[in-house]
């Protein structure tokens, strides 16, 4: 078995979930007691935000290079971000560390061709809805990516920031977002949704059912996690 190594506490939240389905997801495929090895690096979230918000991405490579090499010194033999917001340098800090990182995005992707999605809504962080990381992988496989318009992307990402990293879920906010999503689906005829924000998830998980898909990308990437410690 291969041993993980994961970029986390951005936000710490989700690093925890990432940590809760990782478990349960190898101990429901292999029946054996076992444990996966999992290595964790808990970074200072504020300080890969204060990078990001002032597009230092030189700054942002460096940073998350170095944190990544600290899982390679420690004996990962891959590594992932388990956030979506630091994709937006995924190859260049690739190109700098040691070890394969394994993407969200891709994975993602893999998922949603999967499905036979060709049109798909994307919410997360201002930094994922107007990046174009997203936009880059999924066009390659023909899909395209369509992000709220600008009010709303304002008000995911001021949701995201003031309350789902700090893990307070609402009712209200979970209504008003997926209002967010009909609306995406009514006007610009979307066929699913990309939770691009590893907690966003957690805001649904009261939800029975939706109209459309939802692509959990935190159960996504924790499937491919998987595949690649198995390999």
């Amino acid at each position: 078995m291969k041993t993980v190594g994961m970029i986390g506490g951005i936000a710490p939240e989700s690093t925890v979930q990432f940590y809760r389905l990782l478990i349960a997801a190898y101990r429901e495929r292999q029946q054996d007691g076992s444990y996966p090895l999992i290595l964790i690096n808990s970074i200072d979230m504020k300080a890969m935000l204060d990078l990001v918000g002032t597009n230092n991405l030189i700054g942002l490579t460096t940073y998350l290079a170095s944190e990544t090499e600290k899982l390679a010194r420690a004996g990962a033999d891959f590594a992932l971000f388990a956030s979506n917001t630091p994709h937006i340098v995924f190859d260049d800090v690739q190109r700098q560390t040691s070890i394969n990182l394994l993407s969200i995005v891709k994975a993602t992707c893999d998922s949603a061709r999967g499905l036979g999605l060709k049109r798909v809504g994307l919410l997360g962080t201002r930094f994922t809805m107007q990046g174009q990381f997203y936009a880059d992988v999924f066009s390659q496989q023909g899909i395209r990516v369509v992000v709220p318009n600008p009010e709303e992307q304002e008000y995911v990402h001021n949701k995201y920031m003031s309350e789902l990293v700090a893990g307070i879920f609402l009712p209200e906010t979970r209504d008003k977002v997926l209002a967010i999503a009909n609306r995406l689906q009514e006007q610009d005829k979307i066929d699913g949704l990309v939770f691009g924000g590893t907690e966003l998830p957690l805001l649904f998980r009261d939800l029975e059912e939706s109209a459309i898909p939802f692509l959990d990308t935190t159960k996504i990437h924790v499937e491919a996690a998987l595949e690649q410690m198995l390999s």
